[in-house]
């Protein structure tokens, strides 16, 4: 018998992704947050990879480029400009690897480090965080230096030594909390991204460690309606 060339042969991939966690990005948030208090502002439904990294609120923009000759209309979408990045946590005292947009990276060096980003108290801060900002900013307030500081704004949060508010409204117990930390701690050893997010799509600009790219001036292509 003629031995069959690989390519024809049907083999089964071999994948460790947990079931719970290859269904939806509804299924795989609901997993991820279980046992972290919920987001006050929820997660996003028109942009839904935004919820696995630091996008600082952005979307998908969608518009025109016009012909300046005969004014010609073009449709065309600007995607927003993501990196892969290792970002350094003080408190965590280790290297995260995160996506994250290129105006949130200048907002980091700007407020001096990735630890002063997530800990914004302003409503505004806490919407750009998004959901996978909000675990990482849950994390950070579990170290013994973020507690002492940030003592009143745990108390808001839930987040009390007893035990806290998990995102369904339940009550979570000290040992799930330890349990959750010490899963959280494996996954950055493991020089994993801070959340399991969804695969890059065809195109997006996303490159890893690559510098970012300068936003262009007012003589680029008109948006029009």
């Amino acid at each position: 018998m003629a031995a069959r060339h690989p390519s024809l042969i049907f083999s089964r991939p071999f994948h460790n992704t947990p079931p719970t966690l290859a269904k939806s990005a509804s299924s795989r948030l609901a997993y991820l947050h279980r046992n972290t208090p919920p987001y006050p502002y929820g997660p996003s439904h028109t942009y839904k990879q935004s919820n696995f990294g630091l996008y600082g609120g952005t979307h998908i923009q969608f518009g025109n480029t016009v012909s300046s000759k005969n004014e010609i209309k073009n449709r065309r979408k600007w995607k927003p400009n993501i990196r892969n990045k290792h970002l350094y946590s003080a408190a965590l005292g280790r290297m995260v690897r995160t996506r994250v947009s290129a105006r949130v990276l200048r907002t980091i060096k700007k407020e001096g480090g990735l630890d002063e980003y997530l800990l914004g108290e302003k409503p505004a801060r806490v919407k750009e965080l998004g959901m996978g900002g909000w675990r990482l900013r849950w994390r950070i307030m579990q170290t013994e230096t973020v507690k002492a500081r940030f003592e009143a704004e745990r108390r808001s949060l839930g987040l009390l030594d007893e035990g806290g508010i998990a995102s369904d409204g339940g009550a979570v117990g000290e040992a799930e909390i330890e349990a959750e930390i010490r899963e959280y701690d494996r996954q950055l050893d493991r020089g994993d991204e801070v959340v399991v997010g969804e695969m890059e799509t065809e195109g997006e600009g996303s490159a890893e460690d690559a510098p970012f790219m300068e936003e262009k001036g007012t003589d680029g292509p008109r948006l029009t309606s």
